[in-house]
């Protein structure tokens, strides 16, 4: 009888379901990244807009396929910084899910930081995106937003890219 109710407790503590919950920090310390980016006018602000999918359509509009998104920020200068004073993630209705920074952070010149969003947050869904602020001393430099999303099921996998474009307010 023993053994019996051991196998039993065993079946239901394996057949239970623990959600996992989602990756909410970035691959990188803002706390080691801070800075206050100067009031006047020598700065170059500006915003971008990425458009990331966390899941894509698979067969029909009632199945869909959960993908891992990886958003890079990329720093395409030799010599300046630039700095990123907004990075936030919205779903598909344009509702913001998180926002990934409390301050003002740099990212040095030729480096590039990323954010993980993991194939097990859909929140995103289907047209998810990222919008940012930033800015540089520079005023020839933009920070280059890219974004990969990836997926793989057995011996079949996908990937595909998408690119920020420069928001306009």
């Amino acid at each position: 009888m023993k053994h019996f109710i051991l196998i039993i407790f065993s079946f239901a503590l394996l057949s239970c379901s623990y959600k996992t919950p989602p990756n909410t920090v970035p691959n990188f310390d803002e706390g080691s990244r801070l800075y206050t980016i100067p009031t006047d006018s020598s700065i170059n602000k500006g915003s971008s807009y990425l458009s990331v999918y966390s899941e894509i359509y698979s067969y029909t509009a009632a199945k869909t396929f959960p993908l891992t998104i990886t958003v890079s920020i990329r720093n395409t200068s030799l010599k300046d910084s630039i700095f990123i004073s907004k990075a936030e993630y919205y779903n598909t209705h344009g509702e913001l899910i998180r926002s990934y920074l409390s301050n003002s952070i740099f990212v040095k010149p030729m480096e590039s930081i990323e954010v993980v969003i993991d194939e097990k947050d859909e929140y995103g869904g289907t047209g998810a995106n990222f919008y940012f602020e930033w800015a540089t001393k520079n005023p020839k430099l933009e920070p280059h937003f890219e974004a990969i999303m990836i997926s793989t099921s057995g011996q079949q996998g996908m990937s595909f890219t998408t690119q920020g474009i420069r928001s306009v307010e």
